[in-house]
């Protein structure tokens, strides 16, 4: 294969990767955004083992049995549920790699390495080591291996930046003096420490956002490091993936009404004063009822909207809520999905999980579309969206969630809330929401209750 023939393959793949974020920014071409980023990086790896020199193929073989060995299962059986924690592992060992070789590029170069590449090979390994804990530290918390509240200590934003700002004098240091390969280890411990400091003290409520900034910090290091390596499509890829990543980031975080800085160092989610998360003020009282209850009032129901959140994610309970709307749809009734753009724990994590249950495309309404019907609807379904819910967004301005866009289903006839307890959300502020004369609480886990409510209904006379 000539060069001329490589810059071809490595010009088609870069603009599959473009069109890939095209067609991936909509719903109903997903699927073909995602055949054109597998075809494209598909021609990029082609491309890249005929454009350089393999020395030692039984390692290039053997590395390539191992990780198809290793991730084809785990793409194969991961639920749909476990994406966000697949999605921020991927981040972590695809930031590691790029680290690593980093590190072997200046091994294997130093002390001949010109001053631009080793100041781009430092940045490069200082993201993909501080991407890596912090990517293995959301995982963590969207697992449930620790806490998804942030764990807060005083001083904690003088100690994070400290540690990031020592990562960096390292860089320049090593920059400065190659051959004084000590630096290297101290730098990289340094970005894996401040990988680890950031996303600990980062509740579950930001998850969405996370996913994204750490998205963008692996793009970036990607990309520098195909300035090091004089690799092209690296650095376009890189660079999609940095750009898309920070752009996707800031939409979350308007859709929040918060700042980056706010997100990285605001330490929502933590556990609130008492005053903050209090039961309910004297007089008010949440209105428990049962599943006949509900099947009852959709009964009367011309006009209904699901409000999926991270609970119907945790209960796995997308399936039995399309078989409801089924239900209600052969009896005439008008369904819709509302979809707040940080309900869950990723970037289109709602999506994603009705996708899987096969909910049609043009049922999925974005909140900007949503809300301007929710005051002619008959009833919404809440299932497990709290924070995204919360009209304390809209009147407590001592709310840690006021300002933010929220799903204005309070303004509906009749709201159906599902949930496990009284419990806040991630958020530790207490839901207005359930103490509203027209809301009916549903107790118990997700996919059960809905479960039940289908039944109900199907033995229920048209």
């Amino acid at each position: 294969m000539t060069d001329i023939i490589v810059e071809y393959l490595y010009i088609v793949s870069a603009v599959l990767f473009v069109l890939s974020l095209k067609f991936m920014s909509e719903v109903r071409t997903s699927r073909v955004g995602n055949f054109c980023a597998v075809a494209g990086m598909g021609l990029a790896v082609v491309a890249t083992l005929d454009a350089f020199h393999v020395g030692r193929v039984d390692l290039l073989v053997g590395g390539v049995v191992i990780g198809s060995v290793v991730g084809a299962p785990i793409g194969l059986k991961v639920a749909m549920t476990g994406i966000p924690q697949r999605t921020a592992m991927s981040h972590a060992f695809g930031s590691l790699a790029v680290a690593l070789v980093g590190v072997a590029e200046y091994y294997q170069g130093q002390p001949g390495i010109d001053t631009f590449s080793m100041s781009v090979l430092s940045a490069e390994m200082i993201l993909g080591f501080l991407t890596f804990t912090g990517s293995i530290m959301a995982f963590a918390k969207l697992q449930g291996i620790v806490s998804g509240r942030p764990i807060l200590f005083r001083g904690r934003t003088v100690v994070s930046l400290t540690t990031l700002g020592a990562a960096v004098a390292s860089g320049v240091l090593l920059v400065a003096y190659q051959d004084q390969q000590i630096i290297l280890p101290v730098m990289a411990a340094l970005a894996l420490l401040f990988g680890f400091q950031l996303v600990v003290a980062i509740g579950g409520a930001d998850m969405p956002t996370v996913i994204a900034i750490l998205n963008s910090f692996a793009g970036l290091s990607a990309a520098a490091l195909g300035f090091v390596l004089n690799n092209k499509l690296l650095i376009v890829a890189g660079s999609l993936d940095g750009s898309s990543g920070l752009i996707l980031a800031l939409i979350m975080s308007q859709a929040m009404n918060r700042s980056f800085v706010n997100i990285l160092f605001g330490g929502v989610g933590a556990v609130r004063s008492e005053s903050t998360v209090k039961p309910g003020e004297p007089g008010k009282t949440a209105q428990a009822y049962t599943v006949e209850d509900v099947a009852t009032v959709l009964g009367n129901a011309r006009s209904v909207v699901f409000a999926p959140g991270y609970g119907m994610a945790v209960a796995q309970a997308q399936h039995v809520v399309k078989e409801l709307a089924d239900v209600l749809e052969a009896r005439g009734v008008d369904v819709k999905y509302a979809i707040h753009p940080v309900a869950g724990r990723m970037p289109g994590h709602m999506n994603v999980l009705l996708a899987e249950a096969q909910v049609p495309y043009d049922q999925l309404w974005e909140m900007e579309r949503i809300n301007p019907l929710f005051p002619e609807t008959d009833v919404v379904i809440v299932v497990g969206a709290n924070d995204v819910t919360n009209p304390a967004a809209r009147t407590k301005t001592d709310s840690p969630l006021y300002g933010m866009p929220i799903l204005d289903v309070d303004k509906a006839k009749t709201v159906v809330f599902v949930k496990r307890s009284m419990n806040p959300g991630f958020s530790g502020v207490e839901n207005d929401l359930f103490y509203n004369p027209n809301t009916m609480m549903v107790f118990g886990d997700a996919k059960r209750v809905v479960s039940e409510l289908v039944a109900v209904m199907r033995k229920q006379k048209t």
